[in-house]
């Protein structure tokens, strides 16, 4: 749950652009231009998701299927790939086949994100590629809440020391769920990538139900969500029923 606080410098022009993922290890400065995109899905209509799932296996899509707790016949497809041309050819594809074509797109649940680093990992490959898919492949995470949230865009107008102290207050969170195996979070960000200028997507994974919810209980306390969140949600609640091999 932690992220990089917003640059306060105006970017120099005159130097070449520089989009890669930053990291540090022993005092130096590393980098890495390559990140993991993800695609939340969400159907209903699918009672029987057993088609479903021989059907993910067969393209080896690499993610999740969940069951909806709150749609009977509901399930939210969680899809990776480092290629995003892959959501609009392969993925594409599967999902106007049967089972899928069959079944009724939830376009409210629709997101797209990417992976980030925030300056200071040493490994930017576990950062960016093999952490979050180890989190969402992994069977102890039964359960996952996906939703996006859009920050008040007064946020970026605060200094940079502001900044730092509000994200750190989520990060302690994460670090308290993290140790006791209660709550993993997958976060992406999805600048210029979702419909509704969502700013990122979160996933809170666990083996239980009720600490994902007390995660987003204590949120509520925080500076960060308390005064500088525009929205939260829509929340995707499901039991994973597929989890793609690690």
């Amino acid at each position: 749950m932690s992220e990089r606080p917003a640059a306060t410098d105006a970017a120099d022009d005159t130097q070449p652009l520089e989009l890669a993922e930053k990291g540090r290890r022993g005092g130096q400065v590393i980098s890495l231009d390559r990140r993991l995109f993800m695609k939340f899905t969400a159907f209903g209509g699918c009672a029987d998701p057993d088609a479903a799932i021989a059907a993910l296996e067969q393209d080896g899509v690499a993610g999740a299927l969940y069951l909806d707790a709150n749609d009977p016949q509901g399930v939210g497809l969680i899809a990776t790939a480092e290629d995003p041309d892959y959501f609009v050819t392969t993925l594409r594809s599967l999902l106007n086949r049967k089972p899928f074509a069959a079944l009724t797109h939830k376009p409210e649940f629709d997101m797209l994100g990417r992976t980030y680093s925030i300056g200071y990992e040493p490994d930017l490959e576990e950062t960016l590629f093999k952490r979050p898919l180890s989190k969402i492949k992994d069977p102890v995470n039964r359960w996952a809440v996906w939703y996006p949230l859009q920050r008040s865009k007064k946020f970026q107008t605060l200094p940079a020391d502001h900044q730092r102290r509000i994200l750190a207050e989520h990060g302690s969170l994460a670090k308290r769920y993290g140790a006791g195996g209660h709550a993993n979070d997958v976060r992406l960000a999805c600048h210029g990538l979702d419909k509704n200028d969502n700013d990122f997507i979160v996933g809170l994974l666990g083996p239980n139900l009720h600490p994902l919810s007390a995660v987003v209980q204590e949120m509520r306390k925080t500076e960060q969500t308390s005064q500088y969140l525009d929205s939260l949600g829509p929340f995707f609640i499901g039991r994973a029923v597929w989890q793609a091999k690690q």
